[in-house]
């Protein structure tokens, strides 16, 4: 079984997710399709901005649970990390690279890990370089790639695919045509695509 896994690098909550999936694969038995998208220009077109830099009170809670949720699962969380990416695009960009490519899982997990608890942005070229290193890639070739027409072209595919889809935010969970937002509701998701 395959379940959707729409995200956005530069999700804070996504790092939740992400550092799981591997776990959840094997327990619940499914794989897991990494869907990378501009979860940025959808809040744009929406003009919500999730945690906006005047609003520190929310911004301080969003770290807190992160940090709540991230022992809870028994991960470890640097938190606050770079927020927000300057590089989200290429982040993102890159994931499509490695979609095309077969890497795209270990792409994630290491850009969040060294953005996360090594605290380098992700899609900044330091998180870039270690990430390509750790992956044995050429770093600048990735770079140029990702800068192609066709992945430009292809991210904003996927990212109307989104909008068509009704997704809204990062990380959702596709079953049919269900959504389920947020890291929390990933059970919810796998538990529906088993059922359903």
């Amino acid at each position: 079984m395959e379940l959707e896994f729409w995200f956005s690098i530069g999700s804070t909550y996504t790092y939740l997710t992400v550092m799981r999936m591997n776990e959840i694969e094997r327990n619940h038995n499914i794989s897991l399709r990494l869907m990378p998208f501009s979860v940025r220009q959808i809040m744009l077109d929406m003009d919500n901005a999730p945690f906006p830099p005047n609003k520190a009170s929310k911004v301080k809670y969003m770290w807190r649970d992160i940090e709540r949720r991230a022992t809870k699962y028994g991960l470890t969380a640097n938190v606050p990390a770079p927020y927000p990416l300057q590089e989200f695009d290429r982040a993102n960009k890159i994931a499509l690279v490695g979609f095309q490519d077969g890497w795209i899982k270990d792409y994630v997990l290491q850009s969040y890990i060294n953005w996360f608890q090594g605290g380098l942005e992700a899609g900044g070229y330091e998180n870039l370089a270690k990430t390509c290193n750790v992956l044995s890639l050429n770093t600048d070739d990735i770079i140029a790639r990702s800068q192609s027409e066709e992945i430009d072209k292809l991210y904003k595919d996927q990212t109307s695919a989104a909008v068509k889809k009704g997704i809204f935010g990062s990380p959702s969970f596709m079953v049919g045509d269900e959504v389920f937002w947020g890291d929390d509701r990933l059970e919810d998701a796998i538990g529906w695509l088993k059922s359903h």
